[in-house]
Order: C-alpha cells, then sequence, then structure tokens
C-alpha cells in the first residue's frame, strides 16, 4: 500500500479519479483517495494549508503508474 499527496484543486483530483475508473481501476479494490481543501485564517491571503488530494494506492504495479503518470 502506497500513499501518494498531489498539491492539486478538487477540479483535478475528479479528472484522476475518472480516468483510473475509465483504465478499469476500482475504488476501494486498487484504490482510494481523500481531498483535503485549502484552509485560511482570517488575517492572511496565504493558505495555512495548501488544497491537497492523497490517493491510496492497494497494488506496487499501480502506484508505479500512477507515480509515472501523475507524480
Amino acid at each position: 500500500m502506497r500513499q501518494v499527496t498531489l498539491l492539486i484543486d478538487v477540479n483535478r483530483t475528479l479528472e484522476i479519479v475518472h480516468e483510473l475508473k475509465k483504465h478499469g481501476w476500482i475504488m476501494g479494490k486498487d484504490f482510494d483517495f481523500a481531498y483535503y481543501k485549502a484552509e485560511y485564517d482570517n488575517f492572511s491571503y496565504d493558505p495555512l494549508q495548501e488544497s491537497k488530494a492523497v490517493f491510496t494506492l492497494y497494488n506496487d504495479s499501480n502506484a508505479s503508474y500512477f507515480m509515472l503518470r501523475w507524480g
């Protein structure tokens, strides 16, 4: 099991998920993902935490492909 964190927005995250499903990958078996939106405080324009997506890949060969394609 490998986890890959990408600093991307929600639209790009959903594009990647759609493409993985199009290639026949199954959520819960081949991969899972979680999206975390950017967090801001009230005193700064810079985010405390950037928006990111964390992909969990359950197969080492899938993890290698994922990293080559999007990492």
